[in-house]
């Protein structure tokens, strides 16, 4: 990050991030296909904490519940990187090939998420539109979190996204 803050994204090369981190550029490949997935490196744990709160979910829950419970599941991940968050955000706003990888995430997620639900009994398509559901919540949760400036944690702000969800989807208003 503080490299892409003092060059640019688009300036910022491998060889840079490597050089950086104490690297050579062949190790950086082991890890990473391109600098995009520096960005991204969370990503396997992030998904790992949703849906084992999926799968830690009582077994009654609705499928929504569930989720839910994933996605709260990640706020103590998140609970000292705001600071952090907020500079990544801005980046990947910023370039068109940060936000499709940004994209691609989330779309992993959500199958990631189907697929715990299924493990749950939910058939499809319930199963995917529930997961779909349940990264949009995070997602507009997530926008929330790293723009709030009264510092409320993530779980806040999924709690209010989904009631918010629910009122918009009720016919009592």
């Amino acid at each position: 990050m503080a490299l892409f803050r003092e060059r640019g994204y688009a300036r910022t090369t491998v060889g840079e991030i490597a050089a950086r981190a104490g690297l050579t550029e062949r190790t950086f490949f082991r890890y990473f296909s391109d600098k995009r997935e520096v960005l991204f490196s969370g990503a396997p744990m992030l998904e790992a904490l949703i849906v084992e709160g999926v799968a830690s979910a009582p077994a009654k829950s609705a499928p929504l519940e569930a989720v839910v419970a994933g996605l709260l599941a990640t706020a103590p991940m998140f609970a000292e990187r705001r600071s952090f968050a907020r500079r990544r955000r801005r980046l990947i706003a910023a370039h068109a090939e940060l936000e499709e990888r940004e994209l691609i995430k989330l779309a992993s997620l959500a199958a990631a998420v189907a697929a715990s639900l299924r493990k749950r009994g939910v058939a499809d398509p319930t199963a995917g539109l529930i997961a779909e559901t349940g990264i949009a919540i995070f997602k507009n949760a997530f926008e929330r979190w790293v723009n709030d400036d009264e510092q409320r944690d993530l779980a806040e702000h999924v709690r209010a996204t989904l009631r918010e969800l629910k009122g918009a989807a009720s016919t009592k208003r």
